[in-house]
């Protein structure tokens, strides 16, 4: 949508600040349900922040393009980087085959995504100020930089954490920002670099400096987490950890488990580094360098919000804090979503990324449409027996790619009524909502999530038991349904994991469900067998 240059003032019920992936899903389901809405861009197009991140244009987002199934839900489970649509008519899939993909084909994907589904944004809108209506008043009123006005009932941000977190270190002031700092390796040859911070970040910009620097030091407090030993995603990915061949091989870099405690110029114009090293007994040296780089990530940037609706942060004031309904803890009305809903499962699941919060998008759209236009949660009757419980269970297990992604932090439903002769299931929604609403009043629900277990040690050398008594001590993605009464946890059972995902073997997954339910049908409320 084109707009004219001279001041506006322009009413919706929903104002989404920011067209990134979670805004256009986001607008999408407004859309889909008729609902008045406005996505503000404060770029030429959706998509701005992934022009310029990462900055070494390649992205950690899975894309397996070949898979070996043919339902578009299944294959969910390893696309990263499409949006949801009940119509499948974009797939980013068939814009690369790369496993990691190049960044400006999602930027292609999500203007794509924007102009099929003829979203409703206003780019070119920098917005300087949010402020509440007047009192007495629901709703926002936002100010651009050209003085338009836009008001809501409801205001969604979903504009990323864009704001650079530089550390509380003296002399940080000397240093260079990964926002910033030059991405040609001919720009570092021969030069000692330290780099600060041991996220993708941090190994993406030493990755790139290996062929032409002389030394680099990856630095920070704490040891490097890799993804495959977390399996939290954000942590050191495999296409990022070249360099530590480099330092365990002897190639003149390290990774250094240090406190950087200043930072001087000295005589030489070089930069003088005091550490204290967190693994040698309190040892102190210093270390010139000729470049410092921070790499130390981003956080939510809450400049534009007036003082009586500005969100209370959390996590070194990173994210904002937030409901089970990702709704704002202090600031009624504003909803989050994208990115900025990782607070509520911060280093433990994948809200902080598409493949994550696209689903969490969606659970959101649910909640607005139940809380506040009258629309109940989506939900389906399913038979109150034995039988009717498992085949629903056995489906989701096997399908569900919201599940597969959102590990441990959505979950599935079923309700069975007082007296037992009806069942609801309903799909993907938090835990805490669950025990926050009307859902966790029955006396008798369940609840199923597929989890990861416990690693301890290495993750390549498991000794794993491939037998029905020992499945809670799978290991690797596997579902756990849960009965419930109320907030009381009445059982917990774990199916054994499986290579494949796929939890059909009737030895090893479906008749030890059917037993789980039978008993669980059979016992009276609260009580457990």
């Amino acid at each position: 949508m084109n707009h004219d240059a001279h001041a506006e003032a322009l009413d919706f019920e929903y104002l989404i600040l920011g067209a990134g992936p979670a805004g256009l899903q986001l607008g999408h389901h407004l859309a889909t349900a008729g609902r008045s809405y406005l996505i503000l861009e404060r770029g030429e197009g959706p998509g701005t922040s992934f022009k310029q991140y990462p900055r070494h244009r390649t992205l950690i987002s899975s894309n397996k393009v070949y898979t070996g199934y043919d339902d578009p839900e299944i294959n969910l489970r390893w696309d990263w980087n499409s949006l949801l649509a009940d119509d499948g008519r974009l797939n980013f899939g068939d814009y690369t085959r790369k496993y990691f993909p190049p960044a400006d084909k999602l930027v292609q994907y999500l203007n794509d995504y924007a102009d099929c589904y003829n979203l409703n944004i206003r780019r070119n809108t920098r917005i300087v100020r949010v402020e509440r209506l007047g009192e007495g008043m629901e709703g926002f009123r936002l100010l651009d930089e050209a003085s338009n006005v836009f008001t809501c009932r409801r205001l969604v941000v979903a504009t990323g954490i864009p704001k650079p977190v530089i550390p509380d270190i003296p002399g940080v002031e000397l240093c260079e920002q990964y926002a910033t700092v030059s991405v040609d390796p001919e720009d570092f040859i021969n030069q000692r670099v330290l780099i600060v911070g041991k996220g993708n970040s941090a190994f993406e910009t030493a990755d790139n400096l290996v062929e032409t620097t002389a030394m680099i030091h990856v630095c920070s407090p704490e040891p490097v987490k890799l993804a495959w030993a977390t399996h939290y995603v954000g942590n050191l990915r495999a296409v990022n950890n070249n360099f530590l061949d480099t330092y365990q091989l002897k190639s003149q870099n390290a990774v250094l488990d240090a406190t950087i405690n200043k930072i001087e110029r000295n005589a030489e114009g070089k930069l003088a580094v005091s550490l204290t090293y967190s693994h040698a007994c309190g040892e102190t040296e210093t270390i010139v360098y000729d470049r410092v780089i921070f790499c130390t990530g981003f956080g939510f940037d809450d400049s534009i919000y007036a003082e009586d609706c500005r969100p209370e942060l959390v996590i070194k004031n990173r994210f904002p804090a937030l409901t089970s309904e990702w709704e704002s803890t202090n600031v009624p009305g504003m909803y989050f979503a994208g990115t900025l809903t990782h607070s509520r499962d911060y280093k433990k699941t994948t809200s902080g990324f598409i493949h994550g919060f696209r689903y969490n998008v969606r659970a959101l759209h649910r909640m607005l449409e139940k809380k506040f236009h009258g629309k109940e949660l989506p939900s389906r009757e399913i038979e109150p027996t034995v039988e009717g419980l498992l085949t629903a269970t056995l489906e989701r297990i096997n399908r569900s790619s919201a599940l597969w992604q959102q590990y441990g932090f959505l979950h599935d439903v079923m309700i069975v009524s007082s007296d037992g002769s009806s069942a609801r299931y309903y799909e993907e929604l938090p835990l805490a909502y669950v025990h926050e609403t009307e859902l966790s009043a029955s006396g008798h629900y369940y609840t199923l999530a597929l989890e990861f277990g416990h690693i301890h040690g290495d993750p390549f050398a498991i000794e794993r038991k491939p037998v029905v008594d020992a499945a809670d001590e799978s290991v690797f993605l596997h579902p756990v349904i849960r009965r419930w009464n109320g907030p009381l946890l009445v059982a917990e059972y774990h199916l054994l994991e499986n290579l494949f995902g796929e939890w059909k073997e009737l030895d090893n997954h479906v008749q030890p469900l059917r037993e789980f339910f039978a008993k669980h049908q059979e016992a009276p409320v609260g009580v457990q067998k």
